[in-house]
């Protein structure tokens, strides 16, 4: 497959493109938006997803041209998933456009994306990546999905992914199952005979997530047989950077909120911000906020300019943003004390959605781990 130049955007188009996307999503995905679309199935908006991916064309942005998209970066990717997380939109936009639009193109292989990766520039597609199975590790070695070939050029799959994101709504599903040479991706359609989808009861009900059962499923594989692992370890660089950008989103959010309600919360006749205790909150949260989208960014701007340290970078990345928007969620909550802790108020979607995405490649223990192995240790 031939190489893709990635275009750099200059400060003053990304900011152009952060304030785009900032005044569609304060529109489309406020609080009543959210909880509307949390407590319904599909658990997004078709038609804010038509436009998002029409008239913005966001879904298109890091997609090749030569696949219908627009041939940016993970730089200008970042910034929209940076305001998504902050509003924490109920959209299918993380799974497409990151983890299977990633995953079709560290692949490799031209005729899969040729065939997928317009669809999915299009927002006509939807797709998803599944990978983790019952314990909810990438761990490849504890990958126990099976496909078997039953005809020339023709697979079968057959086992169980669980905590696949948007499994339930996704029309193509990019499995990784074992083969005899090893993991291997395989693309299957969601409608095929032999596939169950059910939706999971998640902390985080602003990102939907399935367990999907494969018996004997027909499939088409992608890329080369056996290659799955190396695969993976490249999907899940980009994608928690992606993921990165998304909590350090939604930490800034975070701040935003506490720092207003210091503000304008008395207590003894006076803002209870200007009381020490308070101070110190707010600040301890700016110092991670900060930090989070320092790391991120610079993990984001790695990718092409200096993919050698972009391992090492997007492990880092990952560690501090989970860190940080966990962190500020739960500062935010004591900020704003009795109220912070009841279902009517925000601060509770923000903690649920960090908590999640701490979780969603494998927790605290697992990034660290990768952390270290990109640095040698």
């Amino acid at each position: 497959m031939t190489q893709t130049v990635t275009p750099v955007s200059s400060q003053d188009d990304l900011d152009e493109l952060r304030g785009a996307v900032r005044d569609f999503l304060e529109a489309k995905s406020g609080e009543e938006a959210v909880r509307a679309q949390m407590e319904h199935e599909p658990r997004f908006d078709p038609e804010v997803w038509a436009q998002l991916t029409g008239e913005l064309r966001l879904a298109a942005l890091a997609v090749p041209e030569e696949y219908g998209g627009d041939g940016f970066g993970l730089v200008e990717l970042g910034v929209v998933l940076e305001e998504m997380g902050r509003s924490l939109l109920c959209a299918p936009f993380f799974s497409s456009v990151v983890l299977a639009a990633q995953a079709l193109l560290a692949a490799g292989d031209p005729d899969a994306c040729a065939r997928h990766l317009p669809g999915i520039a299009a927002g006509t597609t939807q797709a998803t990546l599944a990978v983790t199975e019952a314990d909810g590790s990438w761990d490849p070695h504890r990958i126990a999905t099976r496909a078997e070939v039953v005809s020339p050029g023709g697979w079968a799959l057959t086992g169980h992914k669980c905590f696949v994101v948007d499994g339930t709504t996704a029309d193509l599903l990019l499995v990784v199952a074992r083969t005899e040479a090893g993991l291997s991706l395989f693309a299957v359609e969601r409608t095929a005979p032999g596939v169950r989808a059910e939706s999971l009861r998640a902390l985080d009900a602003t990102r939907a997530q399935a367990r999907v059962t494969l018996d004997a499923v027909p499939a088409t594989l992608v890329g080369a047989d056996g290659a799955g692992e190396r695969l993976l370890e490249t999907v899940l660089d980009v994608a928690s950077v992606c993921l990165a950008a998304e909590q350090a989103g939604g930490a800034r959010r975070v701040l935003e909120t506490s720092a207003e309600y210091a503000r304008t919360r008395h207590q003894f006749g006076r803002p209870i911000g200007s009381f020490q205790a308070v101070k110190h909150k707010c600040a301890d949260i700016l110092v991670q906020v900060e930090l989070a989208e320092a790391t991120a960014r610079e993990a984001a701007r790695l990718h092409a300019a200096a993919p050698a340290g972009f391992r090492a970078a997007a492990a880092a990345a990952h560690a501090c943003c989970s860190r940080a928007y966990v962190f500020a969620a739960m500062e935010n909550i004591q900020v704003h004390g009795g109220i912070g802790f009841t279902w009517e108020h925000p601060a509770h979607l923000h903690f649920r959605r960090a908590k999640s995405a701490q979780l969603l490649f494998g927790g605290p223990a697992a990034y660290h781990e990768r952390l270290l192995a990109a640095l040698g240790v």
